[in-house]
């Protein structure tokens, strides 16, 4: 996955079980045989062939590393289709990738795998953009790679212009490369309409250009040929897609992700306006919208193939603690706290049944003035953290002698926005890979594959 964060590791040991528990301290095992489930497969136990979980796999670092299938995930696939390749549990495909359409990455992960995949599967660092209707009308300015007015406008967005295209309009804002400066030195008479907000969807080519332009538009209030503001304003809104500090291809080690770039435009805005930049939303992994969005695609697939039992339980399986295992630390923590508000309003309601609804609590009135107004209400009881040892997350690194030296900013890799919490970057189960981690859920729900099982 991409994403790094250098904390205590968990040891990797010869072949013994897997931690059933979060280990205190980041402490455990990682092994092929998930005994720690054993329990659950006893004779006479009864084993489900309706799922009640659902599947949520990261992509780089878990399945693949750069364009190079990574050992197990096909053989771990093959467990999840039946003879007809169709899906016995629900799957989703989460990834802070975004430089390309969903069709594109579902074409991609069915060569890989040999199951076919669909697009409805998929969800990239921008698809949660889906919710935020209320820019889809505005003339938004788009950073990032791939085909990214397709992108934006599969996502919604009508008025969409890119870096390139402010760059030629502006040809006179981007200095920095000595050759590509203009040879005439006047402004363009092309006009632009005011950019009402800046979406990122992922690290550019051109960082210098990206970052010069970003900035030219956030101190100009949207009119990046224009001098700069100099009295106190609010920027217009920024919304940021895939916070990963660094990220695994084929290479021995992280490369420089999104999140390196996001730290380079915060910084610059610091040290120009000396301000914080704010962000409107935050997307992809860790943050809850992410997830909220991602268990609304296994609740489609779950009513599409007409399964009566709801979905309980998501397995979010990941290589980067910071990310895969934090964010879904994180939606399992949301989770519990909006059952404990259901099971508290259900308590204040039996109280007030013969007085006034001003006694009640309404978490609905509160809901429908968020981002999740877009969505069904969150039904999913749990979301448990799966950890592989494929991708960023290495488990032979040293665990240093005062474990609280890695407890500090220089080592916290998560995004500025996001506190350091050790709960949320201990998941709940360590294995070697994701063949290990498909075995051990299976016991864990002591799921028995039906190969008769047809879509309706």
């Amino acid at each position: 996955m991409r994403g790094m964060l250098l904390l205590p590791p968990l040891l990797c040991r010869p072949l013994q079980r897997t931690v059933a528990a979060r280990p205190p301290g980041l402490s455990g095992l990682c092994s092929a045989v998930p005994a720690a489930a054993a329990a659950k497969s006893d004779v006479g136990t009864e084993l489900n062939v309706q799922p009640t979980f659902g599947f949520l796999f990261d992509i780089d670092g878990v399945l693949v590393r750069g364009k190079t299938p990574i050992l197990g995930a096909r053989k771990a696939f093959q467990k999840l289709v039946n003879s007809q390749g169709e899906f016995l549990v629900p799957v989703v495909f989460v990834t802070n990738a975004g430089n390309c359409l969903r069709q594109k990455k579902a074409d991609q992960l069915s060569h890989v795998l040999g199951v076919p995949i669909f697009q409805d599967q998929i969800m990239m660092s921008h698809s949660p953009l889906r919710m935020f209707k209320r820019y889809h009308d505005k003339c938004v300015l788009v950073s990032g790679q791939g085909p990214l007015l397709d992108i934006a406008k599969h996502l919604g967005f009508c008025q969409p212009i890119t870096i390139d295209r402010l760059r030629e309009t502006f040809p006179l804002l981007d200095m920095v490369d000595h050759d590509r400066r203009p040879k005439a030195l006047h402004p363009t008479a092309v006009e632009l309409p005011k950019i009402e907000a800046i979406v990122l969807f992922g690290e550019p080519v051109r960082w210098e250009t990206n970052l010069q332009l970003i900035i030219d538009v956030l101190l100009t209030s949207g009119y990046p040929g224009n001098p700069y503001l100099q009295a106190t304003y609010s920027h217009i809104p920024v919304l940021a897609c895939n916070m990963d500090l660094m990220w695994m291809a084929e290479a021995q080690s992280p490369r420089f992700g999104h999140g390196t770039f996001l730290v380079c435009l915060e910084n610059i805005y610091k040290k120009i306006t000396g301000k914080d930049l704010k962000y409107e939303a935050l997307m992809g992994k860790p943050s809850e919208v992410t997830y909220h969005y991602a268990e609304y695609l296994i609740r489609t697939q779950a009513a599409a193939k007409q399964w009566r039992k709801p979905i309980q339980t998501l397995y979010a399986i990941g290589d980067n603690l910071m990310t895969d295992i934090y964010g879904a630390n994180l939606y399992n923590r949301y989770l519990e706290e909006k059952n404990s508000r259901r099971g508290s309003k259900a308590q204040v309601q039996a109280k007030a049944a013969g007085g006034t609804r001003s006694a009640m609590v309404s978490q609905d009135e509160e809901f429908e003035n968020t981002w999740e107004g877009e969505l069904a209400s969150a039904a999913a009881t749990s979301c448990r953290s799966v950890l592989v040892c494929t991708g960023v997350y290495n488990p032979h690194t040293e665990v240093p002698s005062d474990t609280r030296e890695s407890i500090t900013e220089t080592v916290f890799h998560g995004h500025r926005d996001f506190r350091f919490d050790p709960a949320l970057v201990e998941p709940d189960h360590i294995v070697p890979d994701v063949d290990a981690a498909v075995n051990l859920i299976f016991q864990l729900e002591n799921f028995a594959r039906n190969e008769n099982y047809r879509t309706p």
